[in-house]
């Protein structure tokens, strides 16, 4: 189903992007934000009704797989079965049979689980593991589920054929959510999706090292609160995910984005700049590298059976937690990263007018410089260098 826009009043509308918006649209986090030092809140948002009630469907009303893949120019498959990794805190206890749900609404390739390590196995599959590389998994959290839930099938609708590795850490603070990451690693993962955040604090470049290896891709949503900077999006080793509106035309194909007014950007306070970060205006780390749709009124369809506020069904979510594993699976379908490179540098290097859609228009505030804050030609904070058109930059 090619949906592009919401109307919410008491029901879900669904219209056309050449359609004047008439109401407004609503939506709301489904974790509490994060305010204190080294914790980190999931950047899932979901569309709510006027009273703050998330809107539930009997059917899928939102971007499909095909959608995407049309708007960003992909196959949709991979060579060899690439394992993408997501880090998330937290267990879905339902992830499983609601990818197999999510499958067959789409016609997509169904991932058994997982007979051995993901990496080591000779087909596509699923595997869930704790940040300890173990079966013993974390308590429940129902917000984290829904998180959990867009980014499984935000992967498995880029990339149908990469085996998917879900790392649950024990809790949201970010010494387990690093060994998490850790775990994805050692795991055999090629991207590494994480879908969170929390304020910037002068420790948190102690967490870096976890990010700073060559010939994985990290990706982390750049936040879901304005223009502002999170980490870890404003680790230098990473690809910050900022966020867009995504439309499209007739036929399902791409017609334009903007930036999102809720994707995260900015100057990062602590962090330095990398080398092939070339604006002048900020003299450290500058988020975001890339983006893709995170807006979730022109959102994705999500399903889940973990009930979230006492529904289950279909959703329409978004949030750069979208935004952060449809980048993942873009990297996997690029096959490997070169040996010995940061693949948070190869869209800096390999970027092209033709392989990247330039994100023009929109903002997420106000600021001085301007583009660290709207949509600007060329490279901009919310939006990054752009959003894919193929593989090419990645």
């Amino acid at each position: 189903m090619k949906t592009i826009l919401f109307l919410l009043a008491l029901t879900a509308l669904i219209i056309t992007p050449d359609i004047v918006q008439a109401a407004a649209i609503h939506n709301a986090r489904v974790c509490s934000l994060a305010k204190k030092q080294g914790l980190a809140s999931c950047n899932a948002r979901v569309i709510t009704d006027a009273k703050g009630k998330m809107v539930v469907n009997n059917s899928p009303i939102g971007f499909s797989p095909a959608d995407l893949r049309h708007a960003y120019n992909l196959s949709g498959k991979a060579d060899n079965h690439p394992v993408v990794a997501i880090v998330d805190a937290y267990d879905d206890p339902t992830i499983k049979s609601d990818l197999d749900v999510y499958s067959n609404q789409f016609g997509l390739a169904h991932l058994p689980n997982c007979k051995t390590d993901a990496a080591k196995s000779l087909v596509p599959c699923f595997q869930k593991i704790s940040q300890r590389g173990t079966a013993a998994l974390p308590s429940i959290n129902k917000g984290w589920s829904m998180e959990i839930a867009l980014d499984v099938e935000a992967v498995h609708a880029m990339c149908e054929n990469c085996s998917i590795l879900l790392v649950e850490a024990t809790s949201p603070n970010m010494t387990n959510l690093m060994a998490a990451v850790d775990a994805a690693v050692k795991a055999g993962a090629v991207a590494v999706s994480n879908s969170y955040g929390g304020p910037e604090f002068a420790e948190e470049k102690q967490f870096d090292s976890h990010f700073n290896r060559a010939g994985i891709a990290f990706t982390v949503s750049s936040g879901d609160s304005g223009y502002g900077v999170q980490y870890p999006a404003a680790s230098p080793y990473v690809t910050a995910v900022g966020g867009t509106s995504l439309y499209l035309g007739s036929g399902g194909k791409y017609k334009n984005e903007d930036a999102w007014s809720g994707a995260g950007s900015g100057c990062s306070q602590f962090e330095g700049k990398p080398a092939w970060q070339t604006d002048n205006k900020c003299q450290n780390r500058t988020v975001a590298d890339v983006s893709a749709v995170a807006d979730p009124d022109t959102g994705f369809a999500v399903y889940t059976t973990t009930s979230v506020k006492g529904q289950k069904g279909w959703f329409t979510a978004g949030g750069t937690s979208l935004s952060s594993p449809l980048i993942a699976a873009v990297y996997a379908l690029a096959k490997n990263i070169p040996s010995g490179q940061k693949a948070n540098s190869l869209p800096y290097n390999l970027g092209t007018k033709s392989n990247l859609h330039d994100v023009v228009g929109g903002s997420n505030g106000d600021c001085n410089p301007a583009y660290l804050c709207a949509g600007k030609t060329k490279y901009d904070g919310p939006t990054g260098l752009g959003s894919p058109n193929g593989i090419g930059a990645f």
